[in-house]
């Protein structure tokens, strides 16, 4: 088929573009750039120049696709009013999409981050936060999930908090460019909290199955390692950059602060067995080893 990817030129989308490709589809790539259309072009892709702002290209992307996988975001995480607007940008981005689609049972796939199960790790059954710094997201995600009852095969694919490729990407990889800046291989309260990852070409695979297979109204989890301990992320970060490894304050990780000190492992094994996904890449502890001092 063909698909509409918006975010394709990204750590993930790359590998989405990639995946689809080697599985007999062809895909039409948002593209926002000059740079970006050239490496969508690169990767085989026809780019369709515009944003997540420009609506009108947006549906004129749905408008041609035969479906649609959305995995563009403007990850400005440096306050909470930049993380606020790109939630806004992406929910009326969605909207446009589902209102394009509606009627048509054709596949959209969008992306959230899995939630938050206290004292537990979290399945596909938990609901994902309507408040908070994301609860926007959960409530556009949710949006298209409703979708469903419209004549629209709509799903999520939720992502862990890392999701990673050469020891870049995610989270661990938001560690590793403060550790940079700040000298410091960091992490919140004892470290103790655990993050779930997945690389980014097994997070590719299952994108590419909830496109073909997955019933309308479904949420998946794209979750390899079900948790790592944050201070082993980061004590891998310390010694691959040759800095200390301590406790640092939330504050360090700005809008994010309260995410990063959350326990907040997650589980995939409704997925793995529904959809027959399975992961095969490095583990990110693995991943990690080929940062570059």
């Amino acid at each position: 088929m063909q698909v509409f990817v918006t975010g394709g030129t990204g750590l993930i989308g790359t590998a989405v573009v990639a995946e689809l490709f080697g599985n007999g589809h062809t895909v039409l790539a948002l593209a926002r750039s000059d740079a970006s259309a050239q490496a969508a072009e690169a990767a085989g892709a026809k780019p369709l120049r515009g944003g997540l702002a420009d609506l009108d290209v947006v549906r004129a992307g749905a408008a041609q696709a035969d479906g649609v996988i959305h995995l563009a975001f403007s990850n400005d995480f440096s306050s909470a009013d930049a993380l606020a607007r790109g939630i806004a940008e992406e929910t009326a981005a969605l909207a446009t999409l589902g209102e394009e689609l509606a009627g048509s049972d054709r596949p959209l796939v969008t992306v959230s981050g899995t939630p938050h199960a206290p004292g537990r790790a979290a399945t596909e059954a938990d609901p994902l936060p309507l408040d908070g710094p994301v609860g926007g997201r959960g409530r556009a995600v949710m949006a298209v999930l409703d979708l469903a009852s419209r004549g629209v095969r709509s799903s999520a694919v939720r992502l862990p908090r890392t999701v990673h490729n050469d020891g870049k990407g995610g989270f661990a990889g938001l560690l590793t460019d403060i550790a940079r800046q700040t000298k410091v291989s960091g992490y919140a309260g004892d470290g103790r909290q655990r993050w779930p990852a997945v690389h980014a070409f097994d997070a590719a695979a299952l994108f590419r199955l909830a496109l073909e297979n997955a019933p309308a109204g479904s949420a998946w989890h794209a979750v390899a390692d079900e948790g790592d301990a944050v201070r082993d992320i980061a004590a891998v970060i310390g010694r691959r950059l040759g800095l200390p490894v301590q406790s640092v304050s939330p504050d360090t990780y700005g809008a994010l602060g309260p995410i990063f000190a959350t326990d907040q492992p997650a589980s995939s094994a409704y997925t793995r067995k529904e959809l027959g996904w399975t992961p095969t890449h490095p583990r990110l502890l693995d991943d990690l080893e080929h940062i570059q001092p």
